[in-house]
């Protein structure tokens, strides 16, 4: 298995170096569209926080007013008031929750969509340096992180933010000498919280990438778990998760104590200086400058400042990961696909004829710049040729299918199709033109239904039947539990090579597109298969322009044209017959394939 790619795409834009609350306002495009959610949100937020700030007054007049005076009458109704405030309070409180909680599940629904359908538009390019398993992570643990820091965190901040300051704001109300020592402690708590919040959100953007190894990693060995077992690699593969799992801890673990020591000394300032205040203001007390229900109600605002500041000082850590989580968010959001349609894409013509041009073609994978994959390569094909690539591997014919889908564009030269060059149309008009059965089919988790209907949902459930039995797949079909409801498994585990490969062809006839692309789509079938399928492309290429990337030269001994493919260019062209005779690579070629017997690969 290929180990170290790196975690971002090298040509992946950087975000510029942000504050937590930048980075975090980017998210607020995903809330813009619920403002009547969100002022609904704050109202609730508001008036619970006022209610709690209420509570502190109704304590100083059940105490000066009640107990103090002696008044029952007084004290029923201090209590009657206290009542009606927690009930605001509670119905406030409630509001508050579900609002919030609803825009966290929405806006986290919202940009994992935003997220999917970008990663949707960018290149296969992209992939071959980005780890899937890291796209995962970011997909799902960096989106849930921000999904509780909007469904909870925030509004936390936000509610002890307005706690403080109106508590700040009693406090003064009560005693301007109190206050002035609860505001001496302020910049002791803030200090902390800044210095111990830089590091906590350095490392929890560290964290997420040790975590997004680990995706990575599981994502790897699960996918090729043959493999693994059979070269015996279990125990370095468990040496090597082992690793990372551990990295991924140890950085956890500097993150968890760096927060740990934020609470802990925000705390240890805070009750502190509620132990001073306290002090000074039962002396005051004493000494007739206060009453005992304004020095009730200063500590109880005090408290309430306190644990403020103390929640501050947690939600700042969770606000700081989904910082982090954000970053890596939007830097998947921030890649511009280099393959996209132009701002006035030429149509391609209708109907559509089928012709393809590859006129004068160099082109560089970009993880192999000094290597040209195609070279000056050019190459015609009418309206409903049947045209052969044949050639050793690497090289160039599996590039030509890559240019004509526009996963890439040239460096130099043209590709078209109908006349129209690629780069001037809209990729997803160029591909609808295209029908692709790949040597290795794709079967996705999903019933036999779905999986052969891949490229044209619309089609009804008789078609799907119509293009199965001409890919004669019906055979196995029928002998599954549920038939076309069955479901394949991951991969299409639960079918053989063969059978996968029928529905990947069931799926070409279904497309119903005027250009197939074939790369060797019976290679792996067994002799009655392949006999059957043979007969089946037959009246599926019929009328169609068809390329075939053809591995076993029986295959495409009856192709009108057979073009021998070398180092990226066209080295000859003919009949199987005449390059036989004239080509010495063919020639070659054909020698190879019948020494090791009919019906084996040639390369």
């Amino acid at each position: 298995m290929a180990r170290g790619y790196p975690p971002i795409p090298v040509d992946a834009p950087k975000l510029p170096p942000l504050t937590a609350a930048k980075t975090l306002a980017r998210v607020g495009r995903f809330l813009r569209p619920y403002r009547r959610q969100l002022a609904f949100a704050a109202i609730a937020l508001v008036v619970a926080a006022a209610a709690v700030l209420t509570i502190g007054q109704g304590l100083k007049f059940v105490i000066d007013s009640g107990f103090s005076a002696g008044s029952g009458i007084e004290l029923d109704r201090a209590l009657a008031f206290m009542l009606g405030v927690i009930v605001v309070m509670a119905g406030a409180t409630y509001a508050r929750f579900y609002f919030v909680s609803w825009l966290g599940e929405r806006v986290t629904a919202d940009l994992r969509r935003a997220v999917f359908d970008h990663l949707l538009c960018l290149p296969p390019s992209y992939f071959e340096l980005m780890r899937t398993g890291e796209v995962i992570s970011r997909l799902t643990n960096d989106t849930t992180m921000l999904e509780t820091v909007i469904g909870s965190s925030a509004s936390m901040a936000i509610r002890n933010v307005l706690l403080m300051i109106g508590g700040l704001v009693m406090l003064a109300l009560t005693s301007g000498k109190l206050t002035l020592l609860v505001l001496v402690g302020v910049p002791l708590v803030l200090a902390p919280i800044i210095f111990f919040g830089r590091r906590v959100r350095r490392l929890s953007r560290a964290s997420q990438d040790r975590v997004g190894d680990v995706g990575a990693y599981v994502d790897e060995a699960l996918h090729e778990i043959h493999t693994v077992q059979a070269y015996g690699h279990e125990d370095e593969d468990r040496r090597q998760f082992g690793s990372r799992v551990e990295s991924a801890f140890a950085t956890a673990v500097l993150r968890v104590r760096q927060r740990a020591l934020l609470v802990a000394t925000v705390i240890i300032l805070v009750f502190g200086a509620v132990g001073v205040i306290l002090w000074i203001g039962g002396h005051d007390v004493v000494a007739g400058r206060i009453s005992a229900g304004e020095l009730s109600a200063f500590v109880f605002y005090a408290v309430i400042v306190a644990g403020a500041a103390g929640t501050i000082s947690e939600v700042v850590g969770d606000l700081q990961r989904a910082a982090g989580a954000t970053e890596r968010l939007f830097e998947l959001l921030a890649i511009e696909p280099a393959i996209r349609a132009p701002a006035r894409a030429v149509p391609l013509p209708v109907p559509a004829r089928g012709t393809v041009t590859l006129e004068h073609v160099t082109f560089h994978y970009p993880s192999r710049p000094e290597v040209p994959a195609l070279d000056d390569f050019t190459l015609a094909v009418a309206a409903g040729e049947n045209v052969a690539l044949v050639g050793p591997s690497g090289a160039g014919k599996t590039t030509v299918f890559q240019l004509l889908l526009r996963f890439h564009d040239p460096a130099r030269g043209v590709v078209a199709i109908d006349g129209v060059d690629l780069r001037n149309a809209d990729p997803a008009d160029v591909r609808a033109r295209l029908a692709l059965v790949p040597q290795d089919p794709v079967i996705f988790a999903a019933s036999v239904l779905d999986n052969v209907r891949y490229g044209r949902p619309a089609a009804t459930v008789d078609e799907v039947h119509a293009a199965c039995e001409a890919a004669y797949a019906t055979e196995f079909i029928d002998r599954l539990p549920e038939r076309f409801a069955s479901f394949l498994g991951e991969r299409g585990v639960r079918l053989s090579g063969g059978q996968r490969q029928r529905l990947a062809i069931a799926r070409a006839i279904l497309a119903d597109r005027p250009v197939l692309l074939l790369d060797e789509a019976t290679s792996a079938l067994d002799a009655e298969s392949e006999r059957m399928v043979q007969m089946a492309l037959e009246r599926l290429m019929s009328g169609r322009t068809v390329l075939i990337i053809a591995h076993r030269l029986a295959t495409v001994r009856h192709a009108d044209r057979i073009a021998v493919v070398e180092r990226g260019r066209i080295i000859a062209t003919g009949t199987h017959d005449e390059l036989a005779r004239s080509n010495p690579l063919y020639a070659r070629l054909v020698a190879l394939q019948f020494a090791s017997g009919p019906g084996e690969p040639a390369t």
